[in-house]
């Protein structure tokens, strides 16, 4: 099976000391994030987790404990953008992030790496020819180190319109504009464009409208087959298949003025403070008399298939 790391906060960028002591225990506990009194137990052992995947803006804090992590599958997105501190207040400077982002890709392969571009909105501080400059930089940068690059439009959710209510939509003409430019810059750079849920409008210049956290690309960095359960998709248009998820909402420490998953600054500094290391649940603790559940686990591998 796929544990997920990253749809609902960055685990490796403020919880790592965490993670590493849910490796070496081989289980973790998660709360439902519509019904807190349910909570999931899951393995963290090889044997039934095929592959772990990880979305962050700052893995730094994750390459001193590769280790634990080597007998896993790993598929690691790293978001970065060309925002400065007032739209990404605490996210670290963005050379030492693609720094991290090639030791990271030395230690677990390209294959096994993809960079985030997202989300893109245009403002008179963050025109379309900036976010092309900045993304011809960056994908000069990471050359070699991975063969994906992922861009998505910004998405106005109530979270998003109440934290930053001055971001309007892109237009479909800069979203052309800045397509086919991305497009061509990935080819110059031996990358794959893939837009994340925006629909088939890009394929014209080349991009993989196809998904981006796709079972394809799993089975790339696992350089294996799997046979997985049917997916069901997270939101229409998406066909990323994004496996059982072990963060929690409210709990990113990045603050991103853009994001769908804290609900404002102060909910986050409240969970935040409820964290403990040492407990099994990212945020608190179990609480007297709660019930906790078994997930169903199992490898989805196809060792009888060699992967070509």
């Amino acid at each position: 099976m796929i544990i997920n790391t990253g749809q609902r906060t960055d685990i490796p960028a403020f919880y790592s000391e965490w993670l590493v002591n849910r490796l070496k225990a081989g289980f973790v506990l998660v709360r439902n994030p519509y019904r807190p009194d349910l909570v999931t137990r899951y393995r963290l052992t090889p044997d039934v987790v095929d592959l772990i995947g990880f979305c962050t803006k700052n893995p730094a804090p994750m390459l001193p404990h590769m280790a634990l992590l080597k007998p896993f599958g790993q598929y690691w997105y790293v978001t970065i953008t060309p925002y400065g501190r007032e739209i990404e207040p605490h996210v670290p400077g963005k050379k030492q992030v693609l720094e991290s982002f090639r030791r990271l890709a030395d230690i677990v392969g390209p294959d096994s790496m993809g960079w985030r571009y997202d989300p893109i909105f245009i403002s008179p501080d963050y025109p379309v020819e900036r976010h092309i400059r900045a993304f011809e930089y960056m994908a000069r940068t990471l050359a070699g180190y991975t063969h994906t690059a992922v861009i998505s439009f910004i998405d106005l959710y109530a979270k998003t319109r109440r934290n930053f209510p001055e971001a309007r939509a892109v237009t479909a003409a800069d979203q052309h504009t800045l397509g086919k430019a991305m497009a061509e810059i990935c080819r110059r750079y031996g990358m794959v464009l893939r837009p994340c849920a925006e629909g088939d409008a890009l394929a014209q210049y080349g991009a993989d409208c196809g998904g981006c956290m796709t079972l394809p690309m799993y089975e790339q960095a696992l350089h294996a087959r799997l046979r997985p359960p049917r997916l069901v998709s997270a939101r229409p248009g998406c066909a990323c298949y994004l496996g059982a998820d072990i963060g929690a909402y409210n709990t990113c420490g990045h603050l991103c003025r853009y994001c769908y998953a804290n609900a404002d600054a102060e909910a986050v500094r409240s969970s935040m403070a409820r964290h403990d290391p040492s407990s099994p649940l990212l945020i608190g603790h179990l609480l007297p008399g709660e019930q906790v559940q078994d997930a169903r686990q199992e490898s989805w591998r196809d060792d009888q298939l060699s992967f070509l």
